[in-house]
């Protein structure tokens, strides 16, 4: 008899996660245009609450992290912090062309390739900054990924481990099969 509510509790738990999808906001120091960007989103022009999509402050209680801007070398044990404190299953959304690629930032000796370096991301958002309708669609994205995971079993089915080069180059990473 227990069986079946165990799965009848996982079920509820991943219902409420599609249809309430709860993010944070890690802002690793860029233009903040992204961020206003995000702002954007939370007003009534394009109104993410009515989706059920609500901004936490804590990351304890977030589901998706949106990460803005270049992740810094100083930034990176921080970022990574910030994620390890997000509960399972967690997603990853990098925005705009920082957050991809470094952006503008790219090749400054204290800014990382990409968020990728640093933790596992699901969905690239791009442009700089994007769009709040772009970014609406990323975390859509996210909640597909979800809804596949849960059909799967768990996020294991499409994982990429990331692991840092070692040479003289301290923030280059690269993506291993």
């Amino acid at each position: 008899m227990a069986v079946p509510a165990a799965g009848l509790s996982r079920r509820l738990v991943n219902w409420a996660r599609m249809k309430s999808p709860w993010i944070t906001v890690f802002n690793s120091g860029a233009c903040n245009a992204c961020d206003i960007e995000i702002i954007a989103c939370l007003m009534p022009r394009f109104d993410v609450e009515r989706f059920g999509i609500l901004v936490k402050g804590s990351p304890r209680h977030a589901d998706i992290l949106i990460v803005t801007g270049p992740v810094t070398l100083k930034q990176a044990s921080r970022l990574r912090r910030v994620w390890e404190q997000i509960p399972e299953p967690k997603y990853v959304i990098a925005m705009g062309a920082c957050g991809a690629g470094g952006g503008a930032f790219y090749g400054l000796y204290h800014v990382m390739d990409c968020v990728d370096c640093v933790i596992p991301v699901d969905v690239y958002v791009a442009g700089c900054p994007p769009r709040p309708d772009e970014i609406i669609n990323g975390v859509v994205t996210c909640l597909n990924l979800v809804h596949e995971d849960a059909a799967h079993g768990g996020k294991e089915w499409r994982q990429k481990k990331t692991v840092p080069v070692t040479g003289t180059d301290t923030n280059i990473c690269k993506v291993v099969p």
